[in-house]
């Protein structure tokens, strides 16, 4: 394996998961507000699934999103 390149294709990866991800949850809860489904004040409960089948990986992470 070559780390240097594994290295560099993982950090890429992950940066268009952050971008991306960003996006669509800045774009989901000002839609929400915007609609009055949901208050600036609230607190918002996230997780995240990351697999990867070829190796058996399964990653949650739960936070939580504050608004306000």
């Amino acid at each position: 394996m070559n780390e240097e390149n594994f290295n560099i294709s993982l950090r890429k990866f992950l940066k268009v998961v952050g971008v991306t991800s960003q996006r669509e949850i800045e774009q989901a809860v000002r839609a929400a507000i915007e609609s009055g489904k949901l208050k600036c004040s609230e607190k918002l409960q996230a997780k995240v699934v990351l697999t990867i089948d070829a190796v058996g990986l399964k990653h949650e992470v739960e936070e939580e999103i504050k608004i306000a």
